[in-house]
């Protein structure tokens, strides 16, 4: 996935209201940019971090920026996060149009956004007349609170936890369902649940792996151009 312009550096100040960050650009003052990350963004949001917007595609639109990248130095380490969380949609799309995820490989048509179960929408859909139809719910991951630990989710998901109830519910009825992680930042070796956040997530979590929902996590490579998947990595259950 490439970024539609080219991305400006610049210094966070604070993101506020969910969806806003002001932010230090230099040859354009203090702006206000659009966060597109309902999440708590823990340890993303400090003032002070380097930042990367993109500005809108819309001329007309309110908000003339887009925030996309963060640099983070968790644990002495320094790390590239992308907040975007309407990004890795689109990115595990490509990923698996390109063959890059071969657990998701060999199926003949894939759709997004299709509707099922109960008013819910599956982010992709894999569908072949030699095998079990695949629903593939993507979750966006970039907390990381322990080296190499990236956690979901940062804040309670009850729109997730009913993902997970409906992706089991597809299980039964015969078909295949795919939980798939997308971890947007360069530091991370493996991936598990932050179920002291989300208790709730983490036992509706337990009860989908029972009845059969697959769990993958996949890395990104990022950088000021775009942001790819990479390579898959372990995922610790509880």
């Amino acid at each position: 996935m490439k970024f539609p312009a080219p991305l400006i550096e610049g210094r966070l100040v604070q993101r506020y209201k969910r969806f806003l960050a002001d932010v230090e650009l230099p040859g354009h003052g203090l702006v206000t940019a659009h966060c597109a990350n309902p999440g708590a963004m823990l340890g993303l949001k400090e003032p002070g971090l380097k930042v990367w917007l993109s500005p809108a595609q819309n001329p007309n639109r309110k908000l003339n920026w887009d925030w996309q990248l963060c640099e983070t130095h968790d644990h002495g380490t320094k790390a590239l996060v992308g907040i975007n969380t309407s990004h890795p949609n689109k990115i595990a799309a490509e990923a698996i149009a390109a063959a890059k995820i071969p657990e998701l490989a060999g199926y003949e048509t894939m759709r997004t956004e299709v509707k099922y179960g109960q008013n819910s929408r599956i982010d992709v859909l894999l569908e072949d007349a030699a095998k079990p139809t695949c629903y593939v719910e993507i979750k966006n991951v970039h907390l990381l609170r322990a080296p190499g630990l990236a956690e979901f989710p940062d804040s309670v998901t009850a729109r997730g936890a009913k993902h997970l109830d409906e992706l089991a519910n597809m299980v039964r009825a015969g078909h295949r369902a795919v939980m798939l992680y997308v971890v947007q930042r360069d530091d991370a070796s493996r991936v598990a649940l932050a179920g002291d956040i989300d208790p709730k997530y983490a036992e509706n979590f337990a009860a989908a792996r029972k009845a059969g929902v697959e769990a993958l996590a996949y890395s990104c490579k990022l950088d000021i151009e775009g942001i790819e998947l990479d390579q898959r990595l372990d995922f610790q259950e509880l």
